[in-house]
């Protein structure tokens, strides 16, 4: 009896300070619901209820967890931030649901999850129909979500991730991210910092939308759906509501850009290193992908009639929305023909860069693979030779490789599994595939009649839901963050 007693008392030491950071977050959560709660009260909406309930559930959560925890010491291990990584992006996507739930919408849990993880993930996929008629507070919230989503994922990327030795930004510490000697001092200081930045820059963003025509509003929710890269919209038509005003649309691709570029880049900028930005070979790759795909898009565009403007304007709106896993649309690229469909789908799966709001595999990835491969030409063809593989003017190691490797392989595997999933449940090939896809690299819109740009999620069944709510929530922890959580190996620890 003793030695079960002991090894309760073992395991709540493990899990009471995981308990107690999601306590943390949810209180976060709490205040941010307050927000559109007030609006909802100035405005005299129903839906103010809504919010009132959620807010004081969400609270009563986390004064249990606290209480529950109080005596516990604060210390995590680094197996135990795998834990804390998933299950905060869990639960909060849970618990943001529930104005869904309980408001207007009177969405089922399925939907309210499925709209609230796509929103937490920044992937931008919706079964919301009839957005334009939502009360300020939901259309505000929505926004919300995906801005907290979205500087959650910046925070994940540049300061857990590198720790738990997954992602991207492994690649730049001794390079851009040696916060101990040459950026902050420590990585509260970056946090801090990477904060400042993106509200300034939703900042900037709100105030260019406003006094570019649109509704205070739209301006607040674009702008915060903008620099997340997460793509809700206050419209059935998405940013296509604004598709007579292509000054409006250059702005949103400005903004989708910002975003999309690493965050600890905007930080050596403003602490004097001026050409951090331009010099780092992630954005160099972005750009340069991005100018040759809106050149050739809008060159087809024009061949097949469109006007010259009005091609460019459009095909650079949707690609960077595509590429930077945004998933605004201004039009109905899938009816663009069959170059733009295929290019489109093939665009899903690159994203922006490491330490962004964007999802998709990041550039670097590509870039690392594309090095590798040219070595192992030069091996094939220069038995005994010596090649050196470097990025961003620093080695590329042994773990980095295995790193892109390994994520490489289970970011397609997970896409097949979960194209195979779908499509067991009755969806078309091109629904299943283009939604997996989507889902994985968090983007948005897929491909197709259903859940296309001008499509909705809202059709599939409950099943298909859940299956690419699981599919959003891995690519968003870049997949290996959740995968070991899987393993018998880890719960052996």
């Amino acid at each position: 009896m003793a030695s079960l007693w002991q090894e309760l008392q073992e395991k709540w030491r493990n899990w009471a300070p995981i308990l107690k950071v999601l306590s943390v977050l949810w209180l976060v959560l709490a205040v941010f619901m307050a927000v559109p709660w007030v609006v909802l009260i100035l405005e005299e909406e129903p839906d103010a209820q809504a919010f009132a309930t959620s807010i004081g559930i969400v609270l009563g959560a986390v004064v249990v967890s606290w209480l529950a925890t109080l005596r516990a010491e604060f210390y995590l291990k680094p197996g135990q931030m795998f834990l804390v990584t998933t299950l905060s992006w869990v639960s909060i996507s849970t618990l943001a649901s529930l104005p869904l739930v309980l408001g207007a919408p009177q969405l089922s849990f399925t939907n309210a999850v499925f709209e609230s993880v796509s929103a937490i993930t920044t992937t931008g996929s919706t079964i919301l129909q009839d957005i334009d008629v939502l009360s300020d507070g939901l259309k505000l919230w929505r926004g919300m979500m995906q801005w907290l989503g979205g500087i959650g994922i910046i925070v994940m990327g540049i300061a857990i991730l590198p720790f738990l030795k997954v992602g991207g930004m492994r690649l730049f510490h001794t390079e851009s991210s040696d916060w101990s000697d040459k950026v902050m001092p420590r990585t509260g200081g970056i946090a801090k910092a990477t904060l400042s930045i993106y509200v300034g820059f939703t900042l900037v963003a709100m105030l260019a939308y406003w006094l570019g025509g649109m509704l205070p509003l739209d301006a607040v929710v674009h702008a915060m759906t903008s620099l997340a890269t997460g793509g809700f919209a206050n419209s059935d038509a998405s940013f296509g509501a604004y598709a007579e005003q292509p000054h409006l649309l250059w702005l949103g691709s400005l903004f989708m850009l910002m975003g999309a570029m690493p965050f600890v880049l905007y930080i050596r900028f403003l602490r004097g290193s001026r050409l951090a930005l331009w010099r780092d070979q992630q954005v160099q790759g972005l750009l340069a992908l991005l100018l040759v795909v809106i050149v050739l898009l809008s060159g087809w565009r024009m061949w097949l009639g469109t006007p010259p403007f009005e091609a460019l304007t459009h095909v650079t709106f949707n690609v960077i929305s595509i590429v930077t896993t945004t998933g605004y649309a201004s039009d109905d690229y899938s009816t663009w023909g069959a170059l733009a469909f295929v290019a489109f789908f093939y665009l899903t799966f690159v994203g922006g860069c490491s330490g962004s709001t964007s999802g998709g595999m990041k550039i670097f990835r590509f870039q690392i693979a594309s090095i590798l491969l040219r070595n192992q030409l030069r091996y094939l063809i220069h038995v005994n030779g010596v090649f050196t593989t470097r990025y961003n003017g620093q080695p590329i190691t042994d773990d980095i490789t295995r790193g892109v490797v390994a994520f490489s392989f289970f970011f397609f595997l997970t896409i097949a599994g979960l194209a195979l999933g779908l499509a067991m449940m009755g969806l078309d090939m091109t629904t299943a595939l283009s939604g997996a896809a989507t889902a994985v690299a968090n983007v948005g819109p897929g491909l197709g009649d259903t859940i296309g740009p001008a499509g909705n999620f809202a059709p599939l069944p409950d099943a298909a839901k859940w299956l690419l709510c699981v599919g959003m929530l891995m690519g968003r922890l870049e997949i290996l963050t959740v995968l070991v959580l899987l393993t018998p190996m880890f719960w052996r620890r």
